[in-house]
Order: structure tokens, then sequence, then C-alpha cells
């Protein structure tokens, strides 16, 4: 599908959606558990419907695994979200289900979380789900904010940002969850460094897993619904960057110098992963490469890969060199 075409469906998607939803009255039928007194939002504009409503993205719980060894059918250079839980088998998160459901609740060792991914923003964050001692699982509510997913917790129906991890709205306002070590790397780099691994089954839900329903999105001169500041230093408003609290790299820095030891992080590029947002399949993307950051001891970082740095964080520092 060529670019125009997409940015057109998008654009439906919103307007099917209703901007009129930017006001908490109009809210409140479908979000009656929400407490719209307590936010952290300074203007209801900011959040918007993008399209589907409350769980029309489906998020999963409690998914199946299947060997590395035995999956078939993701090609090599598509992305998954690693997670590696000391002690426990290694897992993979394969965006082709991501991309249609943005958030899988799951268990690992006993401890509970949540693997996101925002594809208007490429943001792919896993959150420990615990938060002062309650246990969440979230769904998708079908807003954006700056372009972000808006995530709910099905316990109070507070509503959270992605890429932050911040509760925004509800109960939970102001309560932060705790981002985990994951990254997103090739299909074909997880299985060779974790041949006795566990990957994410195929959901029985018929979507088209494998195919990108944003063509060429990654390219576009905006991200969707966002009509905030663009980034500084001339950085292309959907260029990827590496986030590590509240500094941001540029990948193309990353992928020029091909290693950078900074603010007491070392980060890496290397070949061999698609974009998930480009071709209309997701193993035909064109390159992006695998960003791994790690700390001083070689221990893997907590860190995002996204478009959506400066409007999260515009007083963040950029790491240009």
């Amino acid at each position: 599908m060529h670019r125009r075409a997409v940015l057109s469906c998008l654009v439906f998607l919103c307007l099917a959606g209703g901007r009129a939803g930017a006001d908490p009255e109009f809210w409140k039928s479908e979000w009656p558990r929400t407490d719209f007194g307590r936010t952290a939002v300074e203007s209801w504009v900011e959040i918007q419907s993008g399209g589907p409503p409350r769980d029309g993205i489906p998020a999963l719980d409690a998914p199946g695994f299947v060997k590395v060894a035995a999956k078939r059918g993701i090609e090599d250079r598509e992305p998954v979200i690693a997670l590696e839980v000391e002690g426990e088998t290694p897992r993979a998160y394969p965006v082709r289900y991501l991309m249609w459901h943005e958030i899988v609740n799951d268990t690992v060792g006993g401890m509970p979380v949540a693997v996101t991914f925002c594809p208007l923003c490429n943001s792919g964050i896993v959150f420990d789900r615990r938060v002062g001692g309650r246990v969440l699982s979230f769904g998708v509510t079908g807003k954006l904010r700056n372009s972000d997913m808006v995530m709910y917790d099905r316990e109070t129906e507070s509503w959270w940002q992605q890429a932050t991890g911040e509760g925004i709205v509800g109960e939970m306002t102001g309560r932060d969850l705790r981002p985990l070590p994951s990254w997103m790397e090739s299909w074909d780099e997880f299985r060779m460094r974790n041949p006795d691994a566990l990957v994410m089954a195929e959901p029985a839900s018929g979507r088209s897993y494998g195919r990108n329903p944003y063509v060429s999105y990654d390219s576009a001169a905006r991200p969707f619904l966002y009509s905030g500041e663009l980034p500084p230093h001339g950085i292309n408003p959907l260029a990827r960057v590496v986030r590590v609290g509240e500094r941001a790299w540029p990948v193309e820095r990353i992928r020029r110098e091909g290693q950078v030891t900074e603010a007491g992080v070392t980060i890496s590029w290397s070949q061999g992963q698609a974009s998930a947002l480009d071709a209309a399949r997701i193993g035909e993307g064109r390159e992006v490469g695998t960003i791994r950051v790690r700390d001083g001891s070689g221990a893997d970082v907590a860190h995002d890969v996204l478009f959506a740095f400066h409007a999260f964080w515009p007083e963040g520092r950029w790491m240009l060199r």
C-alpha cells in the first residue's frame, strides 16, 4: 500500500473514532469506573481517539509459548522483543503479534510483566505489572496522546502512558510502572543466541500476522495525530532515537559510530533487523539494526527506541556527539 493510502486510512480511523472524544464527560459512558477528577494531563485535548474503541485492539493474556527450534513462519529479519530474566528461560515476543495486540500480559518466573508495543511511535517496553503491592493487568484504551498508546489497567480503569509508564488519569495518576531490561532484535539474532529459548505462539485471533498495516509510516513527515513541537537539532520527527532515562541518542549516530560509551552506558548497533513500519511484509522492511544498551558491568539496561522522545521529555538531553 502506498504511503498516501496508509495516511488516508489513519485519518479515516481518526474521524470514525470521533475527535469529540477529547472531553471527559464524553468518555464517562465508556469509562464509568475511571476517576477523571484525578489526572496529570494539562488539557483534555491532548488525548484523542485513535479510531478503535476500548479493547478494539485486544490485549493478550497468559500467551502460549513454543520452543525456538520448533517455531516456523517468522522471517529471519523480523523484530522480536527479547526478555531475558535471570534464572529463567529467555522469551521472544514477535512484533508480528504485538502489531495487532499492542499489549501482552504475561508472567515470567513469578513476575507479572506487560510487554507493550506502540506502532505509532515504535515504542517497545516491558513493564513489571506490580504497583504498590497490587498486580495489574492492562488493556488498550483506543486513545492516543502525542501519538502514543494510552493503556488502562483493568483493576482501577486508570489510564497509563505507554512511552513513559506513568499513570495519567484516574486512581493511579502519578504512579509509575517499572521498566525491565528488554530490547528489540531480529528473530535470527534471538534464536542464534538462545537456541533453547521460548517464543510466543501465534494467537488464535485470525489477524494478518506478519503484515504491516502501517506501510511506509516511519518515512512520513510527522507522527499520526501529533500537533506538538517537533524535535530540535533538525532531527526528523520519525527518526528512531535511543532513550535511556531522560537522555536520547539518535540511532543514526550509533549506527555510524558502531558503539558509544557515555553517561554511564554503552550503546551498540548491529545489522540484521528490519523496520516493522516500512514494507507491507514486516520481514521485508528496510534495515534499522539492533540496539543494545549495557552498563559498566555489562548488564542490560532498560531503554526504548522510539520516535516520541521530544514530545514526552521536552527538557531531555540530546546526545548528539
